[in-house]
């Protein structure tokens, strides 16, 4: 039974209509050839913020009472959920904090300081990150914001959900990212409810997944935050996890895992096929097609979320000068 209804994720998307943008869902010549299946490339990336995130956060902010807002609010983040919250912030005129580890790109902590958000950097993983967010809540009294934990953060990323089945009515396949499991087990919640024989694969890296090793020890566990290309499905669940554990193990049918050099080839075909800028994370869906580590079964929508990659180290990816084993 799922925690989020499809009910609340349709009150959400009422609620950040002209907030976010809806965005389309596109036929992939190159991967449909590849998979010998209709593929089509749900462009989440060209969200304004660069992500998904920003569902999920414009929800939150909406959903705060005048108090709540006035207070402020907190989050930790990998980057991408901090500069749609920083964003979504800035709108209401409400303060937001984002606390990051070392582990953030540059190029994603300098946006969310240009969208207003007051940063703080602490430790080298995101479980680093959460204890200043939680000392910040206790000490001022700002209102936290999980990236993923969270009921409307989740009916938030379910928007994209009811978008892709709306796009794509006969869908039999949907590869997501999976990293904390907001965005899967929103859009999971989304896609089933309306079309329950859909199958929704999770899609993350093999450095430090940490959704997939919890699903796979029935219980939310602990694992090391390694860099990586995905840097965006980097950080913990949560031992406490209190939806995105139980909605994933009830609702995803598989989660697979990739290579750092499989998720670069993702990366680089999307540039060279699709025409598309896209960081580690909003390709691993590709690349699982590309690495044969999903097998879609009739028509399939590959939720791409987020662009937000280094600029340096895309273009090192594309020319085929990254190494394996570098600084991803």
């Amino acid at each position: 039974m799922s925690a989020i209804t499809l009910a609340d994720i349709e009150g959400a998307r009422a609620r950040i209509a002209g907030k976010i943008e809806p965005t389309p869902a596109v036929a992939s010549a190159s991967l449909s050839e590849i998979a010998g299946v209709p593929v089509f490339l749900k462009l989440e990336h060209r969200q304004t913020t660069g992500s998904f995130k920003l569902r999920g956060a414009s929800n939150a902010v909406a959903r705060l009472s005048g108090q709540e807002k006035r207070r402020g609010v907190v989050a930790a983040s990998t980057g991408n959920h901090g500069r749609a919250l920083a964003h979504a912030a800035r709108l209401e005129g409400v303060r937001a904090v984002i606390c990051m580890s070392h582990l953030v790109p540059q190029n994603k902590v300098s946006e969310i300081r240009r969208l207003g958000a007051d940063i703080r950097i602490v430790g080298n993983s995101q479980d680093d990150a959460q204890q200043e967010v939680d000392r910040l809540a206790a000490a001022e009294g700002l209102v936290m914001v999980p990236p993923f934990d969270n009921a409307d953060v989740i009916a938030g990323q379910g928007t994209a959900g009811l978008e892709m089945v709306e796009a794509v009515p006969d869908v039999e396949t949907v590869l997501v990212p999976l990293s904390g499991g907001g965005l899967a087990s929103g859009v999971a919640a989304a896609v089933k409810g309306l079309s329950p024989s859909t199958r929704v694969i999770g899609v993350s890296m093999q450095r430090g997944a940490a959704m997939k090793a919890s699903l796979d020890a029935g219980r939310p566990v602990q694992v090391e935050e390694l860099p990586t290309l995905s840097d965006s499905l980097g950080g913990g669940i949560g031992l406490a996890n209190r939806f995105t554990f139980d909605m994933c193990r009830s609702l995803l049918d598989d989660a697979v895992l990739l290579t750092e050099a499989e998720i670069a080839a993702g990366i680089r075909h999307a540039y060279e096929a699709e025409r598309e800028v896209v960081e580690g994370a909003g390709a691993v869906g590709i690349a699982a097609i590309l690495a044969g580590r999903a097998k879609p079964r009739g028509s399939t929508v590959v939720l791409v979320s987020g662009r937000n990659i280094d600029m340096e180290l895309h273009r090192s990816i594309v020319c085929g000068t990254w190494k394996e084993g570098g600084d991803a």
